[in-house]
């Protein structure tokens, strides 16, 4: 092999496993990006740094594969800064290939490392021509093993080195999962024996584990629940709360406060899944299974913890119970209850009668019944973010890609694109605000231009909304976050979009018509949606803060 540092770097990537990459390119990560395309690597051009990161941290969380970003020197980097944090804080296997200017005086010349690092991902750097295989290697090794993503700096001067010699590049193998103590194995066995009521709350750890998870279940009689980040890991049990949390449904909350043993299975249980710890019972015992010891107890105390892979520490516990199953939770009370009443769209409500505007429940609710099952949601963070994270179902945990650990608004849209192109069998749908919408409006063209099929459905209040229920009530003025209603449907179809405005749930026709088309253009759905009641899970989002 002969050739430049820039061309080595990317053929290594892609020789390491990483097929996929998204980015702005610029002239301090042309050659290298160009080098990723030519080894085999596919390559997504966003419109804007920012989308392009959250891009690859959807593809990254969906497909379960590392993902790359590439960016230009400097300026590149910042403005993907926030894609990047999201991304560190969901520990997303992505790494981030990032120009770097040589002088500091260059106009480019910013601290990439300390940017990196004070958003938790981890800096490395190419620093010479002989190491520059080595330190890819070593970054996409992190990325996979550590679960994190790296920015990995690639200096100006070190792309334009000589490198020669052979080169190999063989792909990483998987991290072996870690096999849990059998000491805190007995220990989690003998209080689900102990247990009358136990729940089992899943998070992100827990992707893949669905099988072990619900046979261990049901030997002990557990109930099932998620964190929002894996909704649909349990669709379709009859046992299945759905989501534990803000957005549990209030038959969810009070099984889960009936507990007397809850266990998180590569979940925090943080004050999000706990509602600040209001959904344990106080006499309930509490138990963590995490692979990673840091986890273990972090957001709260734990009778028990288990250091272990979800997976592998189901099945060693369903061995250490013996016997067979037994009832636990699982009374045929409870399995009416769950059927009758376990979803938020069987609970009863008035909707808003606000003239030339839709409940978000009702719109959300047709939506649910006329887009295909298999689908793809993606969640802005807004107000109205509840309504398609509890009652747009998903048919499994690959069905939701949620993009939230930043609670930044603006990763909606750009975070449909990068599960669509994961998940090409499924259709594609983003549930935005109008405020994320604008923020990331750029992509819309990004959409047209890949040709995907994707649902995009704007709940416009023409307001930033959870601003408007946290300090309306108290008096405070609200000019500066209220806005005049935009014609969201007039800039769907400038980018090339169908588009259809929804003030009643008779235009939801234009929805059906599309869907019963050719869909050769993506659709956009501007709602018009009536918000003079908060979400109910706002006053959640906003305690503590």
């Amino acid at each position: 092999m002969s050739g430049t540092v820039a061309e080595a770097v990317g053929a290594a990537l892609a020789g390491c496993g990483v097929d996929t990459a998204f980015g702005v390119v610029g002239s301090g990560n042309f050659l290298v990006t160009n080098a990723m395309v030519a080894a085999g690597a596919r390559f997504v051009a966003a419109r804007h740094e920012g989308g392009a990161a959250t891009m690859a941290d959807a593809h990254a969380r969906v497909t379960g594969r590392p993902t790359a970003l590439t960016l230009h020197q400097g300026c590149g980097l910042t403005n993907a800064l926030t894609g990047i944090t999201e991304a560190a804080k969901s520990r997303t296997p992505l790494v981030v290939l990032a120009a770097e200017a040589g002088s500091p005086l260059s106009n480019f010349a910013v601290d990439q490392s300390a940017l990196a690092a004070a958003v938790g991902a981890v800096p490395m750097r190419v620093t010479s021509a002989a190491g520059a295989l080595d330190a890819v290697a070593a970054a996409v090794g992190t990325a996979v093993s550590g679960r994190r993503t790296v920015l990995l700096n690639l200096p100006l001067d070190v792309q334009a080195q000589e490198l020669r010699g052979p080169a190999a590049y063989p792909p990483l193998p998987a991290p072996a999962p870690v096999a849990p103590d059998a000491e805190a194995v007995e220990r989690l066995a003998a209080a689900l024996r102990a247990a009358r009521r136990p729940v089992f709350v899943a998070g992100r750890g827990a992707r893949g584990a669905r099988a072990e998870l619900a046979a261990l279940a049901e030997r002990c009689g557990a109930l099932l629940a998620t964190s929002a980040v894996v909704r649909g890991l349990f669709a379709g049990d009859p046992w299945s709360l759905g989501v534990s949390g803000g957005f549990a449904s209030p038959l969810a909350a009070e099984l889960v406060t009936g507990a007397d043993l809850v266990v998180g299975w590569g979940c925090a249980l943080n004050m999000w899944t706990m509602r600040h710890g209001r959904l344990i019972a106080d006499d309930a015992v509490v138990a963590q299974v995490d692979d990673d010891p840091a986890a273990v107890g972090a957001h709260r105390p734990v009778a028990v913890g288990v250091v272990g892979d979800v997976g592998l520490t189901a099945r060693a516990v369903a061995a250490a119970l013996g016997g067979g199953a037994v009832p636990g939770y699982r009374s045929e009370r409870v399995r009416t209850a769950i059927a009758e009443r376990g979803r938020w769209r069987d609970v009863p409500f008035t909707p808003a009668a606000v003239p030339g505007r839709i409940d978000p429940r009702t719109l959300t609710i047709g939506l649910d019944d006329l887009l295909p099952a298999e689908r793809v949601v993606a969640v802005d963070s807004g107000n109205f973010m509840g309504y398609p994270s509890a009652f747009l179902d998903v048919p499994d945990e690959g069905g939701s890609c949620f993009t939230q650990a930043f609670q930044s608004v603006g990763l909606g849209l750009a975070t449909a694109i990068g599960a669509a192109l994961a998940r090409p069998d499924r259709l594609p749908v983003a549930a935005l605000g109008d405020g994320g919408a604008l923020m990331g409006a750029a992509e819309l063209e990004t959409v047209v231009r890949l040709g995907l099929p994707m649902v995009v459905v704007v709940y416009d209040d023409a307001a930033y909304g959870a601003e408007v229920h946290h300090f309306g009530p108290d008096g405070h003025p609200l000019d500066t976050v209220r806005f005049p209603e935009t014609d969201f449907a007039a800039i769907a179809r400038g980018h090339g979009f169908t588009a259809v405005t929804v003030r009643a749930p008779g235009d939801l026709a234009g929805v059906a018509a599309w869907l019963a088309g050719p869909r050769a253009t993506p659709l956009l759905v501007d709602a018009k949606v009536a918000a003079e009641e908060p979400s109910w899970w706002l006053a959640e989002a906003f305690r503590g803060h």
